[in-house]
Formats: structure tokens, sequence, C-alpha cells
């Protein structure tokens, strides 16, 4: 996900329960989006983040260049046509 100021908050879960909860936490990180950090002694060793969908990947792309550039030359559809097409 892009890095703005809705930024999620992250969970910190120590690594024994991690281990006893595998399956349980990776549901949880599927359902809430919120990244998790697994620590051994007080320290980060791993992050579990949640996988973008399509839709999430298309977005930030379009937001991208929204922002960036300061304004796209085509319209969303337009954009997301294969080059194919729009080289004919």
């Amino acid at each position: 996900m892009s890095m703005d100021t809705n930024k999620k908050r992250e969970r910190i879960i120590p690594a024994g329960r991690f281990k006893r909860h595998f399956f349980d936490i990776l549901d949880e990180v599927a359902e809430s989006r919120e990244p998790t950090t697994i620590t051994k002694h007080n320290k980060a060793v791993a992050r579990i983040l949640p996988l973008e969908t399509e839709a999430e990947i298309e977005k930030e792309v379009l937001e991208r260049l929204l922002g960036e550039v300061g304004g796209v030359l085509a319209d969303d559809e337009t954009l997301l046509q294969p080059t194919e097409q729009l080289t004919e």
C-alpha cells in the first residue's frame, strides 16, 4: 500500500505466540489488512504484510500518476487499456 497519512497501525506479536497461533494470525492479517511484526527478545525479526488486491494496486498507480505528474493526459479507462490499442 501507499505510504500516506492513513497509514495503518502495526501489531506486534512475540515469536512464541506467533508459533502457537500461526494460522489464526495469518487469517487476522488477511482480514484486518493490518501489518504485523514478529519479535524475539523484543527485537523485530519478521513482518507479515497483507497482499494487495489488483484493485488496490491499480488505485495506487493512478494516485501516484495524478499526484506526481499533476494530472494525467488520459482518463482512467484509456490509461488502463493495453498499449496495442493506443498505437493503432
